[in-house]
């Protein structure tokens, strides 16, 4: 039975809910560039300001309190992704730490070695990877989007992925259109040619359940500041592999895992947020254990996002002049809506809809390879309104109303 989602009390926990713009309360659409944070991250992050951080290793209160903070998110972002708490570490955001997991990598790789991308990803999950092709001399591989669906291309990946093959990189979804990849199917094929996985969770981490090692993957990684927590990277990374990565360090540092990919002092308040974040996501779900709050919370998320979505998906597809860039029916999606209304300008449509209250964006959003295979790049990409679980269906018929005058010339 499906689990009642009661939209109002998971507002009540969104302070930035209440802000007004020109007298009108505003709609946040804008959750895939970042989501709104929950109270619980909030506390969290001013909670321990308050009480008084240090840095690690000492004997007094703050300092064994800090490493406390750390080894309590360690364990939830691991019930989060779902793996073990000494496989998860912390950094400035995902496409800092897929800078320092990419150098780490490939120092394997040598010019007989091939890593494969997507036309579909976000480029945090495709440039540090080819630069590190680049720096090793390593080939680099691209999966094809179908333009139509904007699905990958199976048999593309099929082809692409071979003996030579040492790493995939892959997004769970999109953050431009939402489909959602099969990456297990992905990491099988890329396991049995012997490649490791990187996948990047950060647009789905907010939408979908996560099991890093159903999925297959061998390295995943996302933002907290995408699922109501603050601006922390956080990855978790099979230990096998984490184990053995050779990591840019600065001598005396930590030389195990997870410290040893965590350079520098970490955000320490913004680890607490996290935390608090995901504590917040768990108060959604039941079940005995933390991951198995995570996983029905994120359930319940999903199935209330896709009813908002599917009718977000509908009303648009009725507009005359409205382009949507959606994959067919059928194919799961995040509740992230691409169009472009024809005649108009991105920030025209951007402009108007602010002036109704909704907060939205405009641009190709680093998925700047499927921009240009769908021809839109120098017509300044997408506009992109994105749901989030403090949204309603109400503010989606008002979005529906105020777009359709707005195309109409009402």
């Amino acid at each position: 039975m499906q689990r009642t989602f009661d939209v109002q009390a998971v507002r009540e926990q969104f302070p930035a809910l209440g802000r007004e713009y020109k007298g009108r309360g505003v709609v946040y659409f804008d959750g895939p560039g970042g989501s709104q944070v929950a109270k619980q991250a909030i506390d969290a992050v001013s909670g321990y300001m308050e009480r008084g951080g240090a840095n690690l290793h000492g004997v007094f209160p703050t300092s064994t309190e800090t490493e406390e903070i750390l080894a309590q998110t360690r364990l939830a972002a691991a019930d989060f992704l779902g793996g073990a708490p000494e496989e998860v570490a912390f950094g400035a955001n995902m496409t800092t730490l897929t800078f320092a997991i990419s150098r780490a990598l490939a120092h394997e790789w040598d010019e007989n070695s091939e890593i494969v991308v997507t036309e579909l990803d976000h480029r945090a999950n495709v440039d540090p990877w080819l630069i590190a092709a680049s720096e090793r001399g390593a080939t680099v591989r691209w999966v094809r989007v179908d333009p139509e669906t904007l699905t990958l291309d199976r048999e593309d990946l099929e082809r692409n992925i071979n003996e030579h093959t040492k790493l995939v990189a892959v997004g769970l979804a999109s953050n431009a259109v939402g489909t959602v990849n099969d990456v297990a199917a992905i990491a099988e094929k890329a396991h049995g040619a012997g490649a490791i996985v990187a996948v990047d969770a950060v647009h789905a981490a907010p939408h979908i359940p996560i099991d890093r090692d159903w999925l297959g993957a061998d390295v995943i990684t996302c933002s907290a500041y995408k699922f109501f927590g603050p601006h922390v990277g956080v990855t978790a990374i099979k230990r096998d592999l984490f184990e053995r990565m050779s990591v840019y360090r600065l001598d005396p540092a930590p030389d195990h895992i997870p410290e040893k990919l965590e350079t520098g002092t970490q955000n320490h308040e913004g680890i607490a947020g996290v935390k608090g974040a995901l504590d917040f996501i768990a108060s959604l779900g039941e079940g005995a254990s933390q991951r198995e709050k995570h996983i029905s919370a994120m359930q319940t998320i999903e199935e209330y996002e896709a009813d908002l979505a599917a009718k977000f998906r509908a009303a648009l597809g009725d507009l005359p002049n409205v382009k949507l860039y959606a994959a067919p029916e059928g194919v799961h999606k995040t509740p992230t809506i691409a169009f472009r209304v024809e005649g108009r300008t991105n920030e025209e449509v951007c402009i108007h809809m602010l002036e109704h209250g909704f907060f939205i964006a405009a641009g190709d959003f680093y998925a700047s390879t499927l921009a240009e295979k769908l021809g839109i790049s120098d017509g300044g990409g997408f506009v992109r309104a994105g749901l989030a679980p403090y949204n309603t269906m109400e503010e989606v018929e008002r979005f529906i109303e105020a777009l359709e005058g707005f195309v109409k010339g009402r």
